[in-house]
């Protein structure tokens, strides 16, 4: 009885690249639901640096309703508790390794959260946050100077830019991948060229863009390599009293000023592409939840997708 008891194996004794392979097919909620907790070498497995190079948080939505008045959305504080519960287990599991960090479109941070995610995630390079309701300058400038190994950011469309180009711009100094997740006007373009115009990748699929701002970002975007402006409501503004008009193709100004560039990625063909018709549709300003869960995550730039 004694020698059968020794050969029987402990939980304890199993492999630990063993378990880190079995954690890798767990999503966030199986990870931080307590397999840290099993025993010393589940705890180890855990946190191996492998599990959290990317901490993809987008199975997290806020439970939320629209209100007419900043910050126009109210999350429910049940939602808010469950977000942060889990955000703490995964970055306390973490240890500092995460990379890549992904929130999803439904998911309005606050200050707090975001300020404690910067804290413990210092070699950040690459964030998908794509609404930012419930940031203030303070908050979102905070995080960027922590995250001097920014590369990449996917983020809102937002009404003054300038306050985050120019931190950017001061402080991460690796900073070469930009998508805007809403409309693209002439202010957000030249903040652009003013305070990125070194900028190699640029997606702004799928929104309300205008023509002047497209000639500015082609023209002030001087290290700018990759365009997307797939599925664009590609507006032209002239002179009062004439009306803004959509334009369906892109005239030989634009290709010319494009010719540089390594890749210019464009569809205007609201006819037979799907995307295009809901942008369309959608005024350039897509509303996502209509669509498929995880539509939002496309892109035809690969190093922007999710």
């Amino acid at each position: 009885m004694e020698d059968t008891h020794s050969c029987l194996r402990r939980w304890e004794d199993m492999d630990n690249d063993i378990l880190v392979k079995i954690f890798q097919n767990l999503d966030i909620f199986e990870l931080t639901s307590g397999v840290a907790h099993v025993c010393s070498t589940w705890r180890l497995a855990a946190c191996d640096p492998l599990l959290w190079k990317t901490l993809d948080l987008s199975l997290l939505k806020s439970n939320f309703i629209k209100i007419p008045l900043e910050p126009y959305v109210y999350v429910d504080g049940r939602s808010d508790k469950t977000f942060t519960r889990v955000l703490k287990i995964a970055l306390n599991l973490s240890c500092g390794n995460v990379s890549t960090l992904i929130f999803h479109y439904n998911m309005y941070v606050s200050d707090d959260q975001l300020t404690y995610t910067a804290e413990r995630c210092p070699r950040l390079i690459r964030l998908v946050m794509p609404v930012w309701n419930r940031i203030k300058k303070t908050g979102i400038c905070r995080a960027v100077r922590i995250w001097e190994d920014l590369e990449s950011l996917t983020m809102p469309s937002i009404l003054n830019p300038p306050y985050l180009m120019e931190e950017i711009a001061k402080s991460c100094k690796k900073f070469a991948e930009l998508k805007i997740m809403g409309p693209c006007d002439i202010f957000f373009a030249s903040t652009l060229a003013t305070f990125l115009p070194n900028l190699k990748v640029l997606s702004l699929r799928c929104s309300m863009l205008f023509k002047d701002a497209l000639i500015i970002i082609l023209e002030g975007l001087k290290g700018l390599e990759v365009l997307n402006i797939s599925h664009c409501l590609l507006v032209e503004v002239p002179p009062p009293p004439a009306p803004r008009r959509v334009l369906m193709e892109l005239d030989q100004s634009i290709l010319e000023r494009a010719s540089g560039l390594k890749k210019f990625l464009t569809c205007m063909d609201s006819d037979s592409c799907i995307m295009c018709q809901r942008t369309s549709n959608d005024e350039g300003l897509m509303r996502w939840y209509k669509y498929e869960e995880d539509l939002w995550k496309v892109d035809e730039v690969r190093s922007l997708a999710i």
